[in-house]
């Protein structure tokens, strides 16, 4: 089925003309039609039919043709108007053309002249409805740009935390602080596996509530992110499937994503939105380039901590061996001098 073409507005008081414009010539070339008799229906209809176009005979009931343009143009509405005349009125058309009027038609009307005229001064209005619709597309692209450079932004910020910041905590709360801005969240919160267990507690959050916030670095369950630990895939719910669990105190929509090394699940990210409007691929993909950056940041730690100890160890085997060699030196300097 097509899209139904615009629609117009015919104030005309003679019966036959209004039959002749609105039936006979633009209904059949799928046009939607209105017809009223004077201006004051016209003003009323502006408001409620929207039409894209008006045809108006200058020569109406109670209110004239440039009566109903004055009124138009009062009320802001750019709707080009059509005004119909009566040869020998040229002085009110060229009036009616400084109100406003954006083209005219001569009595006795022709249906050739009225499609000429109509489909002249719908191209115009498709022109500017596509400029606006442009502009419109422009916008929300420039929009996208923005929010696209700020998220990326984000990300080489979290990647420059991880090797500037030593303090893990501050690195934590960095890392929630960009996950809750490029995904559009109002909280956030990042779990870390507790050892070698299965138990995953709270390290980080950003806009949780007190009695949460103060179960840093203890067990909290969200209700959500232990299935997502399970299956090791990120996870996106809201509205009324996300009431079913725990989570939905805190918002109405969630996000969480698996933080992994080598496969295996060694926290959670979570992202929470206060409205039920879900998170999106793009949400998605941002939060889960964050859990790779804390996957490399715990990785890093693991390995510079086994280097500290292997360093440890090496230190203590020379200190070990210099003190037994030191004692074996002693020995022997004691022997050689009892055989003297």
């Amino acid at each position: 089925m097509g899209t139904p073409l615009e629609r117009i507005l015919i104030v005309e008081g003679d019966p036959d003309i209004s039959d002749l414009i609105a039936r006979q010539v633009l209904q059949p070339l799928g046009y939607r039609t209105k017809v009223v008799r004077g201006a004051p229906s016209a003003i009323q209809e502006a408001a409620s039919f929207s039409p894209d176009l008006v045809i108006a005979n200058l020569d109406l009931p109670e209110l004239s043709g440039k009566d109903l343009l004055v009124a138009l143009s009062s009320q802001g509405a750019e709707i080009p108007v059509i005004v119909i005349a009566e040869q020998g009125f040229e002085e009110d058309v060229i009036q009616a053309f400084r109100l406003g009027a954006t083209d005219f038609l001569k009595k006795p009307l022709r249906e050739a002249e009225i499609v000429s005229a109509v489909e002249r001064v719908i191209k115009q209005v498709r022109a500017k409805r596509d400029r606006i619709l442009l502009a419109h597309q422009l916008e929300r692209t420039n929009q996208e740009l923005k929010r696209r450079v700020r998220d990326l932004t984000t990300i080489f910020g979290i990647g420059k935390a991880i090797t500037s910041i030593t303090d893990r905590q501050a690195l934590f709360d960095r890392i929630v602080e960009g996950a809750v801005s490029i995904t559009d969240a109002d909280k956030g919160w990042l779990y870390l596996r507790k050892g070698d267990d299965k138990v995953f507690v709270l390290r980080a959050c950003r806009n949780l509530p007190n009695p949460i916030a103060s179960k840093l670095n203890q067990e909290w369950d969200d209700g959500i992110s232990s299935l997502v630990a399970l299956s090791g895939e990120s996870f996106s719910i809201y509205g009324d499937a996300l009431k079913r669990f725990k989570v939905s105190q805190l918002g109405k929509s969630a996000l969480v994503t698996p933080v992994k090394a080598q496969e295996e699940v060694i926290g959670l990210l979570v992202t929470v939105r206060e409205e039920s409007t879900p998170f999106d691929s793009g949400n998605q993909t941002m939060l889960e380039a964050v859990a790779d950056y804390i996957s490399v940041s715990l990785v890093n730690a693991r390995l510079f901590q086994a280097l500290e100890e292997q360093a440890r160890a090496m230190q203590s085997m020379t200190k070990t061996s210099l003190e037994n060699h030191s004692a074996a030196s002693s020995r022997n300097q004691t022997f050689n001098r009892g055989e003297r």
